[in-house]
């Protein structure tokens, strides 16, 4: 999808740009797919800050998304292609031949006119749902099941995908978009395709309050905060920190372990992903 540009008539306006949202065929979503989505700017039920910089942004209605994909045997056209406030991919509307309704992930090369399918003897088309153990080995895959019947829960976001790389026994390895092995049991579906939307992430802000419509706060850098307010703070000037990176309560920001010790899926890598910053596979 290609990103549009305006004439530089503000400083934001010379370096904000947005999609033309040119695969989008209505802007109005279906009505009994959604429900209201409550804000809670970050807030427990205390009322208390659990997380910080959330906060605003416009008012969203939430689209249920058929993840699980187990509508089986019953062919669907789709209907429409819409935007989704609540996520980086685009989504579509599917018309069944029973006449229920549903919305998927929109992936590449996915029309209006387009007929997906899911179950366990379909073909591997683009869109079209079915079991890792029938799905031909290196075709990409998106809206992967981690436990099968679980719903998708890998590469779900705008322009990913994973590889299936082989079959052993009752399981399927796959190549994460972080280039991650992963063993996934071969009775887990999965979508075929990658998520369409690609040039999501070349979009640029241009301002602080796009952040804000996105109901994203202000982040200070404790560098530039007072002693009692972060550990890195305080100094004559500007200071490196005078120490390791860490969070507002010491907790080493680079390099640290945050993931859970003993993780149910712990198991399941055969690869960590490379250290250093995100590798996106091409």
């Amino acid at each position: 999808m290609p990103i549009k540009s305006y004439r530089p008539t503000s400083a934001a306006r010379r370096h904000g740009t947005v999609l033309d949202l040119s695969e989008v065929t209505r802007s109005k979503p279906e009505e009994c797919l959604i429900e209201p989505r409550k804000k809670k700017g970050g807030r427990n039920n205390h009322g208390h800050i659990a997380t910080r910089r959330i906060g605003g942004g416009n008012k969203q209605m939430y689209r249920r998304i058929d993840f699980r994909r187990d509508k089986d045997g019953i062919p669907a056209k789709v209907a429409h292609i819409e935007y989704d406030p609540n996520r980086s991919a685009l989504i579509a509307l599917l018309h069944y031949a029973d006449g229920e309704k549903r919305y998927i992930l929109a992936p590449v090369g996915l029309t209006v006119g387009s007929t997906v399918v899911s179950g366990v003897e379909v073909e591997p088309n683009v869109g079209n749902a079915m079991p890792l153990a029938k799905i031909p080995v290196g075709l990409e895959v998106h809206n992967v099941e981690q436990f099968p019947g679980s719903g998708g829960k890998i590469a779900r976001s705008a322009g990913m995908a994973a590889r299936l790389s082989a079959r052993e026994g009752d399981y399927a390895l796959l190549v994460m978009p972080s280039n991650e092995l992963r063993k996934v049991h071969v009775n887990c579906r999965a979508t075929i395709g990658r998520i369409g939307n690609l040039d999501w992430q070349n979009v640029s802000l241009g301002k602080a309050g796009r952040n804000r419509h996105r109901g994203v706060r202000p982040h200070v850098r404790g560098t530039a905060q007072n002693p009692v307010a972060h550990p890195m703070g305080g100094g004559e000037g500007r200071t490196a920190g005078g120490r390791q990176s860490v969070s507002k309560w010491a907790v080493l920001s680079k390099g640290g372990k945050t993931r859970r010790p003993n993780h149910p899926s712990d198991r399941f890598i055969l690869r960590r992903r490379p250290a250093g910053p995100h590798y996106q596979q091409g």
